[in-house]
């Protein structure tokens, strides 16, 4: 499994790289307030609110882009542990078809299916 492993973390850094890439332009390409365009004084609302919506739109992207990044380089720091293909709650092996699918993976099927129903049953009202 071993020659598997650095398929997949070779995966995970080249993930590190097109993440970290698109935060970089995401970031770049955020326009200044100072630098808004001035229009129709009838328009500025409307205005004032698709930059509203963009920018809430972009900080969306932002976080998830984060949280993946997060994600790959808590994936890369178990390959230098030697913990990586184990479960974080469990400890037992990660099916390999599961980390094919998702190299970034930290909880086997058992686990995730768990954490998923439990989070369900918090976030029902009641």
């Amino acid at each position: 499994m071993t020659i598997g492993f650095n398929m997949l973390r070779s995966r995970l850094e080249s993930e590190q790289k097109r993440l970290t890439q698109e935060l970089e332009q995401l970031r770049a390409s955020i326009r200044p307030s100072d630098e808004r365009r001035e229009g129709s004084p009838f328009g500025k609302r409307e205005e004032e609110a698709t930059e509203s919506f963009e920018l809430e739109k972009r900080l969306v992207l932002e976080k998830r882009l984060r949280d993946l990044l997060a994600e790959v380089e808590y994936a890369l720091r178990k390959f230098e542990e030697g913990t990586y293909g184990l479960c974080d709650i469990c400890g037992q092996s990660i099916d390999p078809a599961r980390l094919e699918a998702l190299p970034q993976a930290t909880l086997c099927l058992n686990c995730k299916a768990q954490q998923t129903k439990n989070a369900k049953g918090k976030s029902s009202p009641g």
